[in-house]
């Protein structure tokens, strides 16, 4: 595992319209699932969490050799949603509820775990046998006090059915998985306002996100480098990119003198403002809460996943 410095401050400074930035945390190196790599701005000792997100993960960008794709075998979730987005690779996913899909370049999953659900995430047979590029996110979205025993559910959006724009200047395109960007709307509900944006800006072009002054905001940087906020931080990759709230826009750019795309996840959400307990992939709002959730994982109560 490895850490870099970064910066945090309490507030943005003022320099213009739209939000500032309120500071750039960097990512560690960890093992997540079955040993498979993944880089993580949060939670980490010295940042861990931004209400209402508990952990985001990129998965890669890897090259798998044949035989030798990891994933996430059989383990339980309650209290919380977990969003899967696929840039590359091809995994497929079963839970205790007989519930089974697969996820392809591009593709969402949804996940709202919400009373419990034991569910695994592993390579295709075809890309474990042959191998390839794997790319991807994990994003955990706490649930508020009364959906957290709701009955599990399932979106599963393809590529396909995922809105996108293109800028008139042709230099800002946008998947839009959650809210809206570009006069689009995501498919996905979500149980709290959220955004979930997949912005690519060629050099030279700049788009401005409208996000509520309540929303608490960041930007992941996917790949290359641009400027953040209404001030212009610099940010690149592996980056995340925390907004201060004192505006309700957010402006991403890319330098015209820059050498290649800038590819972003912009996410933001109204936070709970609720107590937060948290035991492994168990989030609640009390610490009884955590020990019925292990119980109740440790006596079958959330099912199992058929052979």
């Amino acid at each position: 595992m490895s850490m870099v410095s970064e910066t945090l401050r309490i507030e943005g400074t003022r320099a213009g319209d739209g939000r500032t930035v309120a500071g750039v945390v960097n990512s560690i190196e960890t093992l997540e699932g079955g040993g498979f790599l993944v880089r993580r701005p949060f939670p980490k000792a010295s940042f861990s969490e931004f209400d209402p997100f508990l952990l985001l993960d990129e998965m890669g960008p890897m090259e798998v050799a044949p035989g030798e794709a990891k994933g996430a075998p059989d383990h339980p979730h309650r209290g919380f949603e977990t969003v899967t987005y696929l840039l590359s690779g091809d995994m497929e996913h079963k839970d205790s509820r007989g519930h089974a899909g697969r996820l392809r370049a591009g593709d969402v999953q949804w996940m709202t775990a919400g009373a419990g659900v034991v569910h695994s995430e592993m390579p295709a047979r075809e890309f474990a046998r042959d191998g390839g590029r794997m790319h991807g996110f994990q994003l955990w979205v706490n649930l508020p006090k009364r959906d957290k025993m709701m009955k599990p559910r399932y979106q599963e959006i393809p590529n396909s059915q995922i809105p996108k724009a293109t800028s008139v200047d042709g230099l800002v395109m946008v998947s839009v998985i959650a809210g809206q960007a570009m006069g689009e709307q995501a498919v996905i509900e979500t149980r709290t306002p959220i955004i979930y944006l997949h912005y690519r800006i060629k050099p030279g072009g700049a788009a401005t996100q409208r996000v509520p002054g309540a929303y608490n905001a960041f930007a992941y940087v996917v790949e290359g480098e641009g400027l953040f906020g209404a001030e212009g931080e610099r940010a690149g990759d592996g980056q995340m990119v925390l907004f201060a709230q004192d505006g309700d826009e957010v402006r991403i750019e890319n330098p015209s003198d820059a050498k290649a795309t800038l590819e972003v996840l912009l996410i933001a959400g109204v936070p709970l403002n609720e107590p937060v307990a948290r035991y492994g992939p168990f989030v609640m709002n009390t610490e009884g809460e955590i020990r019925q959730a292990i119980e109740d994982y440790q006596r079958g109560r959330m099912g199992a996943i058929d052979s």
